[in-house]
């Protein structure tokens, strides 16, 4: 049995429910260290649950990962909660801060309890962008567009998850939340200098980074006052701001290399490269079964960070006691918001 430590920096799908043969091994290849479940993989709890049990027997230690944000990204729904777009908590916030916190934490704790039951490790949660004019690919994912709310909230939401036996991964720094433009389909650039960033997009990762977040996926975002990099293979973003002038020691995962707003870095295997030595920890590849063969096949990565097996290692879940009442009481509250707004 390998040890946790031994995994790669690859985080990987799969085609559907179960795990095809060919699966098994991708998954025994000592570069990958994660796999990332969409709604293909999805059917209710027990399915779920069973799959989780099958990566777990190719490699006990592979991260498990998923997109639960709620609303339009979340990618278990049959038995799972329909969780409200992480904005519905903000139009809350304006009338109610109180109860929308309460409500925040309370919605964290739900979506990591329903995850951890089936062994999924983490959600990449929450969105700490703001909605301030990226509705094409933020907009309703943002709990707002004011820097304090959505620190208030995303605190709340986290420390739910903590004690759901989560740890929470708050993206896309240093925020995708400002731009026009989906990073799925194209490259977004953001003009303003550095301090304008800020003192804006950034005023929740730091806030939350001071209480300890455990990681950040990083934006396929460039911001040229900066540097002509995107974040996500950004020295000076990852290594400068992020860790530096931040001081965050939690574990970084990039946004998607299939996305077209990693293709400006060359082949897949140039764009492993320069994530991994930007200082990212973990390499999500994603609905290309092209793309993740061309690296296990063809990639040597250099040096890894000494401290990322143990970044990665912490983001493992934890025992989460169950509280069916809790649960029950946590999904009336959700129809409630959606009345309440």
């Amino acid at each position: 049995m390998k040890s946790r430590m031994d995994n790669g920096p690859l985080m990987i799908d799969l085609d559907g429910p179960e795990l095809a043969a060919e699966e098994v091994e991708l998954l025994r290849h000592p570069r990958v260290g994660g796999v990332i479940l969409f709604s293909r993989n999805a059917g209710p709890p027990p399915q779920v649950a069973a799959l989780v049990a099958e990566i777990r027997r190719c490699r006990p230690g592979l991260l498990v990962a998923v997109d639960q944000e709620g609303g339009r990204v979340q990618r278990l729904c049959d038995g799972f909660t329909r969780l409200p777009p992480l904005a519905r908590l903000g139009e809350l916030y304006t009338r109610q801060p109180a109860r929308a916190t309460t409500l925040a934490h309370e919605l964290g704790w739900l979506m990591a309890a329903e995850l951890r039951a089936v062994d999924v490790d983490i959600s990449f949660a929450p969105v700490l962008d703001l909605g301030a004019v990226n509705d094409e690919v933020i907009g309703d994912r943002a709990f707002s567009a004011d820097p304090a709310v959505v620190t208030e909230l995303a605190v709340a939401w986290v420390a739910g998850m903590r004690e759901a036996g989560m740890a929470a991964t708050g993206k896309h720094f240093p925020g995708h939340g400002s731009v026009r433009g989906d990073s799925h389909t194209m490259l977004p650039e953001d003009p303003r200098p550095l301090e304008a960033i800020i003192a804006s997009d950034m005023q929740p990762f730091a806030s939350l980074v001071r209480r300890g977040l455990p990681a950040v996926m990083a934006a396929h975002v460039v911001y040229p006052q900066v540097d002509t990099l995107p974040a996500s293979f950004s020295r000076r973003w990852l290594g400068e701001v992020l860790r530096t002038q931040l001081g965050f020691d939690g574990a970084v995962f990039c946004d998607d290399l299939c996305m077209a707003g990693a293709g400006g870095m060359g082949d897949m295997l140039a764009r492993a490269d320069a994530a991994l030595a930007a200082g990212c920890d973990m390499l999500p590849v994603c609905n290309s079964r092209k793309a993740v063969t061309s690296l296990l096949d063809g990639w040597r990565p250099g040096a890894a960070d000494p401290l990322a097996a143990r970044r990665l290692v912490a983001m493992r879940g934890q025992p989460c006691q169950p509280d069916t009442g809790r649960v029950g009481q946590v999904r009336q509250a959700v129809g409630e918001l959606e009345s309440m707004i």
